[in-house]
């Protein structure tokens, strides 16, 4: 057996150099936002009292449950180098669409499930659209879900009228405070959504195509994988996800509102870009964006109990999120692509 050139030996330890600070980075930006949760989970232990108690607990699960079932929908979409700015539109919309075609007090509907049922597809319907004029027309994907955003309040505002619609069907409003298997119904569909995103990321081939789309559209398209068509498969689950999470955010208001999503798509981007994953697209994933939304609920629910300032509860939540942003841009800064 020959021995190994001297010169051999040295290029195999300078790739080894160079690759431990390349897999240590990559292994902080992974392990960090977990990290930077558990630290503000224990420092508001210790700071407020209230914090540290099972029904606490409880409350923050059930209040990260809604924002989380939108954030898995935009975590699909932004995986894809996109971004989907309809959701609080979309949530109005399907909320009013959901009230209206339930047992309520405007008119004499009465479709139980299919309500539901139809109420997620008038989400699904406005994802297609965002889908096929982003890829067919060439509009940037923000532009068109910022129409369509406004598009879902008009429609909304216009199902709303003069008198707010209350939702009288017994089986849903049950839901408000009913619980399966002693979990509140919330919590599982959260639950059941956070699993299924993992499952189509981890092992699907819309999961693996997503992310390889992502990472580089233009290869993808030379590798023969129909970008197109799983954009906008990826923009329907998305409006999907925000369509049942404005008849989730409905059913537990009771009645038809406007601004059931107010506020939802600053949680819903905020969470997915804490979590980890790239705006650029091809990196993070489900996990990243359940971190992502348990951080901003958390510091929410720690600054409320030690009664701070709204306002300071904002700009702490707008700091972490420009923290965030920086620390998982800035090793990938070379190859970001940025609109000015």
């Amino acid at each position: 057996m020959s021995a190994t050139p001297v010169h051999d030996v040295a290029t195999l330890e300078q790739q080894s150099t160079v690759s431990r600070p390349k897999n240590n980075r990559r292994l902080l930006l992974s392990a960090g936002p977990a990290v930077a949760l558990v630290v503000l989970a224990v420092a508001f232990a210790v700071l407020t009292p209230g914090f540290a108690t099972v029904n606490n607990a409880r409350a923050i699960v059930e209040q990260a449950s809604i924002p989380l079932v939108l954030a898995m929908g935009s975590t699909l979409v932004v995986l894809l180098g996109s971004v989907d700015l309809s959701v609080e539109g979309v949530m109005a919309a399907c909320g009013l669409t959901f009230v209206l075609l339930a047992s309520n007090n405007r008119n004499d509907n009465d479709l139980g499930w299919l309500a539901f049922v139809i109420a997620i597809g008038v989400g699904a319907v406005f994802g297609v659209v965002n889908g096929l004029i982003h890829t067919r027309i060439r509009v940037p994907s923000f532009m068109v879900t910022l129409g369509t955003w406004f598009i879902g309040l008009g429609m909304a505002t216009v199902l709303f009228g003069t008198t707010t619609p209350q939702l009288q069907d017994q089986t849903f409003r049950a839901w408000a405070g009913g619980r399966w298997l002693g979990v509140p119904v919330v919590i599982v569909f959260a639950a059941l959504v956070t699993v299924g995103a993992f499952v189509v990321c981890r092992y699907s081939k819309l999961g693996r195509y997503t992310y390889a789309i992502g990472g580089d559209e233009a290869v993808s398209r030379v590798a023969g994988i129909p970008v197109n068509r799983f954009k906008v498969i990826v923009f329907c689950l998305a409006g999907a996800l925000s369509g049942l999470g404005g008849v989730l955010a409905t059913i537990r208001l009771g009645v038809g509102d406007v601004s059931v999503g107010s506020g939802q798509l600053f949680l819903t981007l905020s969470a997915v870009v804490l979590g980890g994953t790239l705006l650029s697209g091809g990196r993070g994933g489900p996990l990243h964006t359940l971190v992502g939304v348990l951080i901003l609920v958390v510091l929410g629910n720690g600054l409320l109990l030690s009664g701070a300032n709204p306002y300071v509860q904002q700009a702490a939540q707008g700091l972490v999120i420009v923290i965030a942003v920086i620390a998982t841009g800035w090793p990938v800064r070379d190859r970001l692509r940025v609109v000015k």
